[in-house]
């Protein structure tokens, strides 16, 4: 099993429309093939700044994710909201 961390910096007015695009997408990413779960977290001294930790069976999984319509469509409608650039690591659990 694999752990996903991806922090992201949201611009401040642009909180609620990224909670919402997760929102819409959550549940579909934890139906992908391999995902054990998803969850996001805000940091509760920067709220801007937020985790998205997600499990996977393994990183196979993880890249067919990635490759796969539901990733490029919400990267594509989350991306122009970061205030910096996006920052990941893949982990063993």
């Amino acid at each position: 099993m694999i752990v996903r961390l991806v922090k992201m910096v949201i611009a401040t007015p642009q909180i609620n429309q990224f909670l919402d695009i997760f929102k819409n997408a959550e549940t579909k990413i934890a139906k992908m093939q391999g995902c054990i779960s998803v969850h996001l977290h805000q940091d509760i001294h920067q709220p801007q700044t937020f985790f998205t930790i997600s499990k996977w069976d393994n990183e196979s999984c993880l890249e067919d994710y990635r490759k796969s319509e539901l990733f490029i469509d919400t990267w594509k409608r989350v991306k122009p909201l970061f205030e910096i650039k996006a920052e990941a690591w893949s982990l063993h659990q």
